[in-house]
């Protein structure tokens, strides 16, 4: 499923408000971590394409279907037609702004970008687990956390990753 953004900062808002009423036949629920952490995905990266870009993009959302197992992977993508590559950049304490892919890279299990056509697509993944973070949190594995991995907690069993959101120093309010 997509939805078509315009360069407009309103547009955020109704990213989210889209991406939200996706939810709800894909068996994740609105209060679930994994949904409230897609849906600030959704704000950084729109976020990005409309302030950065000022061209027209493409939210593209894949959920998993509610098939009772509880584990499947939900892939965010952002596409639009500027070719400048995403830069992540060190915000000061101070400034209001800055944070977007450092936020993308703690939180997604995934995330990198590529040059598509005469634009590029930014795209991030979030694994989901039947199991509760707890039950899985002393054994071994890690993901792939993306170009700026440094920190965050990942712990898996056999192929599958659960994700644990890791929030170390951040302040948010999904709205």
């Amino acid at each position: 499923m997509q939805l078509e953004i315009r360069p407009d900062p309103a547009e955020v808002g109704r990213a989210r408000r889209w991406a939200r009423s996706r939810l709800a036949g894909s068996g994740i629920g609105p209060d679930e971590p994994l949904a409230e952490t897609l849906i600030l995905l959704i704000s950084e990266l729109v976020t990005n394409a409309v302030l950065h870009t000022g061209r027209p993009a493409v939210l593209r959302l894949s959920l998993p279907g509610h098939d009772g197992d509880g584990e499947a992977t939900v892939r965010l993508e952002v596409a639009d037609s500027s070719e400048r590559a995403p830069v992540p950049r060190c915000a000061g304490d101070e400034a209001t702004n800055g944070r977007g892919l450092a936020l993308v890279d703690g939180l997604a299990d995934r995330w990198g970008w590529s040059v598509e056509g005469g634009g590029k697509r930014i795209w991030c993944e979030l694994d989901r687990c039947a199991r509760p973070y707890e039950e899985t949190a002393g054994r071994s594995g890690t993901a792939d956390r993306g170009p700026l991995a440094d920190h965050g907690s990942m712990a898996g069993h056999g192929g599958a990753v659960c994700h644990a959101p890791v929030y170390e120093g951040f302040a948010f309010e999904v709205v």
